[in-house]
């Protein structure tokens, strides 16, 4: 991080001729479980991880907002007064969808002044750790306190939301911006998705024995494209076929009923999502009960559903989870939207190196490309480093 942070400096210094005023930063995120209920109203336990994005910052004394980037040598210059959200596209439109959806909760875009910002980030973008959750996040906290907003976390994640829904066009619920503003280190964030309350929960991989492993496939997805709004619009339709307000509605007990009024198809994607909010509390249950050893059968089960009802994986992701499972450890499944991106596995520490030599392997006699394999850690959220 420390490298990070002037990298950042030194970015600002490069594009803008001064040096910037304010640090922040937050982090990525891994799902530990509840993929696709989210958006349907119901539970997620995610961590913040220990690869982070950040962002340096200027105010101006007009109203023009200029973004830069470690990913492009591209300046983004747009006037706050006018901004819209068909107004800005690709990269930009996660730190300058953000200025626009704080208009909607408490900034005056006519009246507040503008900035310069620049971006760098350690979360794989593509690889199912909300790298856009991370960019969004860190502008979030650093324009909330640099115009003096005096907005919570809670609010800056449903800003973190709004500009991913509507200026970036991705269809996303509200769980990576709250992990990546909510999350505490050695903790899951357990989030009901339709209050919006959360509770901190202890994990305690190290006191077990355990860590948590990524296997980033390399094969990059995107939100914003079809299947992932396909997905969404099968669980609006499953849930106004079965009346209910959404699918966080709807119970286990209920699916046999279910089978009977939906369409085979929809019937998989409804069955995937009331059995994953089950997997989350029976998850949280156990965890607190009986610790993080006991829970490794729950992410198998979740990756076989995501696989087969909701079919968002890829073989990649296939690969990865059958070889770590073979390999000792105790669950693994997919994690994020699908598509590609990241699994994660729950490995005994003293098979980690074991399972990371064994992935490369797979992959290599597959015929792929080889994975980024890494340990993480839970970390804390979203803070202004200097």
């Amino acid at each position: 991080m420390t490298d990070l942070r002037d990298d950042v400096k030194r970015g600002f210094h490069d594009h803008f001729g001064h040096h910037a005023t304010g640090i922040w930063s937050a982090p990525g995120r891994v799902n530990l479980i509840g993929e696709h209920t989210d958006y349907n109203d119901g539970f997620v336990f995610p961590f913040a991880i220990n690869r982070r994005t950040v962002v340096a910052l200027r105010l101006r004394d007009d109203h023009a907002a200029r973004v830069s980037s470690s990913f492009s040598d591209e300046i983004v210059t747009i006037d706050l007064p006018t901004l819209r959200p068909d107004g800005v596209s690709d990269w930009a439109a996660y730190p300058l969808g953000v200025a626009w959806a704080l208009n909607h909760f408490d900034a005056d875009l006519t009246s507040v002044p503008g900035f310069e910002l620049y971006i760098d980030s350690e979360v794989p973008i593509g690889a199912g750790l909300s790298s856009s959750a991370a960019i969004e996040s860190a502008v979030a906290l650093a324009l909330n306190d640099v115009w003096q907003l005096d907005l919570d976390r809670q609010t800056l994640a449903r800003v973190g939301q709004l500009a991913e829904n509507q200026v970036v066009g991705a269809p996303t619920g509200i769980m990576d911006q709250s992990a990546a503003l909510l999350g505490k280190r050695d903790c899951g964030v357990f989030l009901d998705c339709r209050s919006e309350q959360s509770e901190i929960i202890p994990l305690g991989f190290a006191e077990a024995g355990l860590e948590l492993v990524v296997v980033d496939t390399k094969v990059s997805h995107s939100h914003a494209t079809g299947g992932y709004a396909a997905r969404r619009s099968s669980c609006e339709a499953g849930a106004l076929a079965l009346g209910v307000p959404s699918l966080r509605d709807v119970q286990v007990k209920d699916l046999a009923r279910a089978r009977e009024i939906l369409d085979a198809e929809t019937f998989k994607r409804v069955t995937h999502v009331v059995t994953e909010n089950q997997r989350v509390l029976d998850f949280v249950s156990i965890l607190r009960e009986r610790g993080p050893a006991h829970v490794g059968t729950i992410l198998d089960a979740s990756h076989r559903s995501l696989r087969d009802d909701f079919e968002v994986s890829v073989p990649e992701l296939d690969l990865a989870v059958e070889t770590a499972q073979s390999h000792g450890a105790l669950g693994a499944r997919m994690t994020g939207g699908g598509f590609g991106g990241a699994a994660i596995a729950l490995v005994p520490t003293h098979l980690v190196s074991l399972v990371c030599v064994e992935l490369d392997g797979a992959f290599a006699e597959h015929g792929y490309a080889q994975p980024d394999v890494f340990v993480v850690s839970a970390s804390l959220g979203a803070t202004r480093d200097a």
